[in-house]
């Protein structure tokens, strides 16, 4: 029996193949495997069909791949919509059966079920300049002002930061999409941005605003002025490509000050214009005002200047915007277009020549200096290769603008100084080699000889340097001296420096100089010595004539107090006369 036994273990040992390891399974599956199971039993649930033979094992095969072939094409077909042939993505899955337990999907349920309901942002009404400006009143306007006058009394920095902060308030409303400066006066003439933004505020509020401001100090309004030029740079600033407003796309949300500092600085500068000239000198060294790119604001501050004072908008002009052509933007067709814009519109003004003539020198400056004449002169008649489409707008304004150069008091102590200064500059240009340009210069250099005898005196000192222009200056004495001579300060001075200029040429010549110098000197020596025997000739006929006249009145006076006196004394004093 105990064999049998250790048989029988051993037996049951052989059946089992799982060398000790226990298998493990999961519920679903066992639930699976018994439906299963039981899907095989026969109708009369008697027991479960089995296939020991595997008569139909082939057969059975051959339907599950044919079952699998058409699941798969209606699972194909399920996966894409019937008009575009698109995918239908499901998010359904197992877990979603137990949360859905009608057979709904995810799908099935309205998007909107999910959100709340979110009220909508109501657009603010858009505002332009015109309506804002519109709302201002002008009692309220003043009634402001006179609070701040009186609540901020020795403070004039405070009361018009505050005055600034009204019209801040006035426009906050206004976007940058309604007020887009920069695009403005980038692609704009001067002529349309002359009176932007200024133009829609009425006179009445105007008119308030410029009578308060007349009264501010004019240190505090040079501050406030600067400010507000700071707070116009600084919005550019943020708006030029690579900044961080413009990264983010756009235009940067307009400040209450934006509108407002146009407004309030173009009041400040009709009212008093010689603010601007006061900040010139902070203008011309902070690099932060030079550029191209600061050109049309600056254009556009001097243009309200003009409106004050239109002597200050050519001062202005003359000694700041003027220079730009003689630097690196000088060459820049959109920088010499918008100088030469401002110049045009300043005199455009009806009897813009009178008015700048009577203020040609203003509080002891000239409102064209030299320096500027000199620029001009250049621009103005460049060589035949160097013209541009600008040198005709140039030669259309030259004329006044000259007249303003050598306006003033003939024989006046200013009037000499500027000859002599004028004399240095443009004995320089005439001796250049330029036709035209040298022929301008030299009837200048002729115009300061007829101002000042101390003008010879300083030609015989450059004589030699300039030599080509000396031969220039003495070839139009020699050729028009009939029109000239009436007009020279001296002939005596004229006569002496002649004579010295010859002695320079009689020793340049001695000294072996080059050909081709050798001929400037040979002719001007030439015109030197034709013009002293004008001068000398002419000195003569003028003291003769001066005789004659005086003897001849002092002859009709003694026949009124003699009328007895004979024929033989009027012919006696005829033989004199003739010898």
């Amino acid at each position: 029996m105990e064999e049998d036994k250790s048989f029988s273990e051993l037996i049951h040992r052989g059946e089992d193949n799982s060398h000790g390891w226990q298998k493990v399974t999961y519920v679903k599956k066992r639930t699976k495997a018994s439906k299963n199971t039981s899907s095989n039993l026969l109708p009369n649930g008697s027991g479960a069909v089995t296939d020991k033979n595997g008569v139909f094992k082939a057969v059975e095969k051959n339907a599950e791949d044919r079952r699998r072939i058409l699941d798969a094409k209606r699972a194909a077909s399920s996966l894409y919509d019937d008009d575009d042939g698109f995918p239908v993505r499901s998010n359904r899955n197992v877990d979603d059966d137990e949360d859905y337990p009608n057979g709904e999907s995810k799908e099935n349920i309205p998007a909107d079920a999910n959100k709340k309901d979110k009220p909508k942002k109501v657009k603010s009404p858009k505002v332009t300049v015109a309506e804002a400006a519109a709302k201002i009143d002008a009692d309220d306007l003043a009634a402001f002002l006179s609070s701040i006058s009186e609540s901020f009394e020795g403070q004039p920095d405070i009361q018009l930061m505050r005055f600034a902060d009204y019209f801040g308030r006035a426009f906050s409303t206004v976007s940058a999409a309604q007020f887009p400066w920069l695009k403005l006066f980038r692609e704009s003439p001067l002529a349309k941005i002359a009176d932007v933004p200024v133009s829609h505020i009425s006179e009445s509020v105007y008119k308030t605003s410029v009578d308060w401001i007349n009264q501010c100090s004019s240190e505090a309004l040079d501050k406030f002025v600067l400010w507000t030029l700071d707070g116009i740079l600084a919005d550019m600033a943020t708006q030029q490509p690579g900044s961080k407003s413009s990264k983010k796309g756009g235009q940067p949300a307009s400040s209450k000050a934006q509108v407002a500092i146009f407004v309030v600085s173009a009041m400040v500068l009709r009212r008093k214009p010689d603010v601007l000239v006061n900040l010139l000198p902070k203008l011309r060294e902070n690099s932060k005002y030079q550029g191209q790119d600061k050109l049309p604001v600056l254009a556009w501050m001097i243009v309200q200047a003009c409106v004050g004072d239109l002597a200050v908008g050519l001062y202005l002009w003359a000694h700041h915007i003027l220079p730009i052509l003689g630097g690196k933007s000088g060459s820049n067709p959109q920088s010499r277009d918008l100088v030469l814009q401002l110049v045009e519109r300043i005199l455009a003004v009806p009897k813009a020549r009178g008015i700048l003539l009577n203020s040609a020198v203003r509080k002891g400056e000239r409102l064209m200096p030299p320096s500027a004449l000199d620029l001009l002169l250049r621009v103005t008649f460049p060589s035949s290769s160097a013209r541009v489409k600008a040198t005709e707008r140039f030669e259309a304004i030259y004329p006044v603008l000259k007249e303003v150069a050598l306006a003033g008091s003939p024989g006046s102590k200013g009037m000499k100084q500027v000859s002599l200064q004028i004399q240095t500059v443009v004995v320089k240009a005439a001796g250049e080699g330029i036709p035209a340009l040298s022929q301008e210069a030299t009837n200048i250099f002729i115009w300061c000889l007829s101002q000042n005898s101390d003008c010879y005196k300083q030609w015989d000192k450059i004589y030699v340097d300039n030599i080509e222009a000396s031969v220039a200056a003495l070839r139009k004495l020699s050729e028009e001296w009939k029109r000239i001579s009436l007009k020279q300060s001296s002939h005596q001075a004229l006569g002496e420096t002649l004579k010295s200029f010859r002695q320079k040429n009689e020793k340049e010549l001695s000294e072996g100089v080059d050909v081709a110098r050798q001929t400037y000197i040979k002719d001007a020596d030439k015109y030197c010595k034709a013009i002293l025997g004008r001068v000398s000739r002419g000195g003569g006929c003028a003291k003769t004539m001066a005789f004659i006249l005086v003897l001849t009145a002092a002859g009709v006076g003694a026949a009124v107090v003699y009328p007895s006196l004979d024929a033989w004394d009027w012919d006696k004093l005829s033989a004199v006369f003739n010898t």
